[in-house]
């Protein structure tokens, strides 16, 4: 069988510094004849904009067509753009600026995902990523058998997203277009969607993505104070993994898997790696900030 190509699309708004470490990560990991595709949400900030006009000679950068929800931007109407962009893609892999690859990913692997959805013509969605310790402290993932060899289901603990779809994702373009596929505005609604068409998402016991933890908020114009607090608390900042030479990569994918691969047991930060388990939103945890903050919130709304 002749190689299957792989194009990445990556979603970005006024995160330079974090695009320009996805797509260096992917140009380092990922195998020859990949595209790289960032849809950008019609950034302003300088540092993307420089970034954008660098990335104009190895990547191919779109501009959205329409606006989309305050709290995603142009999020869901950009991953359908990019859906139908690349209808004739053979593989495709959704990512965010604030994720990145870890690891060389192998022309044998890719086969083996595309394998997968010809094999099955109810998988839907393949999900790329690590599961982040915060989430099995709250509510710990049960692997039930997958589909194939290395790879599993997540058992359904009443989860409003995860089980049947993620917004980082590998699919076959076609698969989601020929089930009229049109994104809806938040993922516990795509998660539905999902349910109604494929079977569960497949999980990888060897991922090759993860998001970078303890990122910056940025939607919005305006942080409240509790934001800012709780961010200064976890110490929000830029944190890039650290790139797995070849071997690494090898004697991971060669293990005998033990439970679920967690991000904070195999993954490091490049630099200064911040406190485990990582969180993802700054007010994870801070139940009487989270309360200050959606005071704030409802304040300004009532005052504009």
């Amino acid at each position: 069988m002749s190689d299957v190509k792989l194009t990445f699309c990556i979603f970005s708004y006024n995160r330079g510094r974090f695009l320009r470490n996805c797509v260096d990560s992917i140009r380092a990991c990922a195998p020859n004849g990949t595209t790289i595709s960032i849809f950008d949400d019609d950034s302003d900030d300088p540092e993307t904009l420089q970034y954008l006009a660098e990335a104009e000679s190895h990547c191919e950068i779109l501009k959205p067509q329409d606006k989309g929800t305050i709290k995603h931007g142009g999020l869901y109407l950009n991953m359908q753009l990019a859906l139908e962009h690349y209808a004739d893609a053979q593989l495709i892999c959704f990512l965010q600026d604030d994720t990145q690859v870890v690891r060389p990913i192998s022309e044998e692997e890719v086969n083996g995902w595309h394998a997968l959805f010809s094999k099955d013509s109810n998988v839907g969605f393949v999900h790329p990523c690590f599961i982040r310790g915060v989430d099995q402290k709250k509510r710990p993932v049960f692997p039930l058998r997958g589909p194939i060899s290395r790879t599993y289901f997540r058992r359904d603990m009443g989860q409003s997203a995860g089980i049947y779809y993620s917004d980082l994702f590998i699919t076959l373009p076609q698969r989601l277009l020929s089930n009229r596929w049109n994104f809806a505005q938040s993922e516990p609604a795509n998660d539905l969607q999902a349910r109604e068409y494929f079977t569960q998402m497949v999980y990888l016991e060897d991922p090759f993505a993860m998001w970078l933890p303890e990122v910056p908020a940025y939607r919005g114009k305006h942080k409240t104070l509790a934001l800012k607090i709780a961010e200064k608390k976890k110490r929000a900042g830029f944190y890039p993994f650290q790139l797995w030479s070849q071997g690494e990569a090898q004697e991971f994918c060669d293990r005998l898997p033990e439970g679920v691969p967690i991000a904070e047991v195999f993954l490091d930060c490049s630099t200064e790696t911040p406190p485990k388990p990582w969180t993802y939103n700054a007010l994870s945890g801070m139940r009487l900030l989270k309360a200050l903050n959606n005071l704030e919130v409802a304040l300004r709304k009532l005052w504009t």
